[in-house]
């Protein structure tokens, strides 16, 4: 987490000096970044955002996250532009380990190549100094759960993704093919 830009909902952590059982971080949006969050994410307005997290050691020197962010929102539905109100509703779970811990270092196989197991865990997230800003990925877990085509119930189906109806049924390409080296 070494992003250069800081969140609307920036809340740092010093993980120097968690309780042994984690510390509980709650993050309410006040109406200056709900509206920071909307401009960011492309969205016409954000309602209400939560994140209910526990931030607690792992292993040695890591830092283990759980939690939950939810969101009520306005997004733009892709056919009509009319307004939507969706729900944001996402599970949190992310380890971090300093720059300099082994298990930040990818695993290797003997040519040097990286080995990733795409049905694994995720390797863990690297940070430096003392502190984690919690608030920070709680935003990048509500980005995901972002609809990015967002669609009314009532927009209209486009012909295109209907296909053709029986009246105005195509002949194949190559059955028209078939019929040219026929008349030859």
């Amino acid at each position: 987490m070494t992003d250069s830009v800081e969140s609307p909902l920036s809340f740092r952590v010093n993980i120097r000096t968690l309780p042994r059982k984690g510390m509980p971080v709650s993050i309410v949006a006040d109406g200056d970044q709900k509206a920071a969050l909307a401009v960011t994410h492309g969205l016409q307005a954000v309602r209400d955002f939560r994140a209910m997290l526990n931030v607690s050691a792992w292993r040695a020197d890591g830092v283990r996250v759980v939690g939950t962010v939810s969101a009520d929102i306005v997004q733009t539905c892709v056919v009509t532009l009319e307004p939507l109100e969706a729900r944001v509703e996402e599970a949190l779970e992310a380890l971090f380990v300093p720059e300099t811990s082994r298990l930040a270092r990818p695993a290797l196989s003997a040519e040097g190549e990286i080995l990733l197991d795409p049905e694994g865990q995720d390797a863990p997230e690297t940070f430096s100094g003392d502190s984690i800003d919690v608030g920070a990925l709680a935003e990048q877990y509500f980005a995901l759960g972002l609809d990015p085509y967002p669609r009314c119930e009532n927009a209209p189906m486009s012909q295109i993704a209907e296909g053709p109806s029986d009246s105005q049924e195509q002949e194949s390409p190559f059955a028209k093919l078939l019929s040219l080296k026929r008349k030859s």
